[in-house]
């Protein structure tokens, strides 16, 4: 019996509702596999905790996460706490605190899903650069002046440049597109881009380009179907990604992947779609985002034919049609939705 440790900060709003369905899909998974177990410490951690205690997670926050195989997250945000708080004193101390540079978002139209686009074809990846670039949090502030400051080292840049060339290479992957602005940014992005350039020589038998963001954003609506590896910045890459969402038909659709490549640290995995107060409790929520993000996480942990099973569960049920949340179309419930992908799991 294989047994993994996850650490669950189910955090704000739908959060806690989408996470209590995770449990209850890797519960199936675990019973269904017969060699693996799952043992789970839920932590409080939250914009409620932060009113409570005035910080959003404990002094020894960063210790008590690191005892584990993986980290599994709800959602962060409510009323009352200043987004850039719950952002700064819990989510980015995780991300550059376990050096989890590798920010991986899919984009894939799965079955039964359509897209505002009109458009059946969009299955790419998104790599996003983790942790630094314009997400730092460096700079000054006067009465009269504001200075934010993006800070992007040769090592961070070329790791996850790298990364996304061998992710591409690993799964079939011809082409890598490089999100740029290096016509205004002309410290940052030229930066860059010379690395960049770098790179994409080591791999010749990519189809290699670079696209400035405002067209990149455009071509993501046009011509999804051309792309396969979107590679980012923090910043850029955070823009994009909930754009790519929303192509999906719905922003509780998409997964988040926190990723420490080598291993060193537990990486991390959420759905994108925020804390939504004002849907939490009514069983509304859409949870494939959760599902979808836990597949993710058994992929990373070496348990692709449970990541498998999961994801054509989902796609079965999303395929059906009749179990599906409000925010696609559908007239069921979060704990009803989870219930069919249990049935097809078992």
């Amino acid at each position: 019996m294989k047994n993994y440790r996850l650490n669950l900060i189910p955090g704000d709003g739908i959060g806690v509702d989408v996470i209590n369905e995770g449990v209850r899909v890797l519960n199936a998974l675990a019973e269904k596999h017969g060699g693996i177990k799952f043992e789970y410490n839920t932590l409080p951690w939250s914009c409620a905790w932060y009113l409570e205690h005035g910080r959003m997670m404990p002094t020894d926050g960063m210790e008590i996460l690191r005892d584990c195989d993986s980290i599994l997250l709800g959602a962060v945000g409510f009323p009352g706490v200043p987004d850039h708080i719950s952002l700064r004193d819990l989510l980015l101390p995780i991300r550059t605190g376990f050096d989890q540079y590798v920010n991986m978002r899919p984009i894939k139209l799965l079955p039964g899903l359509v897209s505002p686009l009109k458009n059946d074809k969009i299955d790419f990846v998104v790599i996003r650069e983790n942790s630094e670039g314009e997400y730092c949090g460096r700079g000054t502030t006067t009465e009269d002046k504001a200075i934010q400051e993006s800070v992007f080292t040769r090592k961070g840049t070329e790791r996850i440049i790298r990364y996304a060339y061998e992710y591409a290479k690993a799964n079939n992957m011809t082409k890598v597109l490089s999100a740029t602005k290096s016509n205004a940014l002309n410290h940052s992005m030229v930066f860059w881009d010379k690395i960049f350039d770098e790179v994409r020589a080591e791999y010749p038998e990519m189809e290699s380009n670079q696209m400035h963001i405002d067209a990149l954003a455009g071509y993501f609506i046009m011509h999804p179907e051309r792309l396969e590896m979107v590679v980012a910045s923090n910043l850029f890459g955070d823009i994009l990604t909930d754009l790519g969402s929303a192509m999906l038909g719905s922003i509780g659709i998409s997964p988040s992947g926190n990723i420490n490549p080598e291993g060193k640290y537990p990486s991390m995995f959420e759905p994108i779609h925020g804390s939504a107060p004002d849907i939490a409790g009514k069983g509304i929520a859409n949870p494939v985002g959760t599902f979808w993000a836990i597949a993710m996480m058994l992929e990373q942990l070496k348990e692709k034919p449970s990541a498998d099973l999961l994801m054509d569960a989902v796609c079965a049920v999303l395929k059906e049609g009749k179990a599906t949340t409000p925010d696609i179309g559908g007239k069921g419930t979060t704990t009803g939705m989870t219930d069919a992908v249990i049935a097809h799991i078992l």
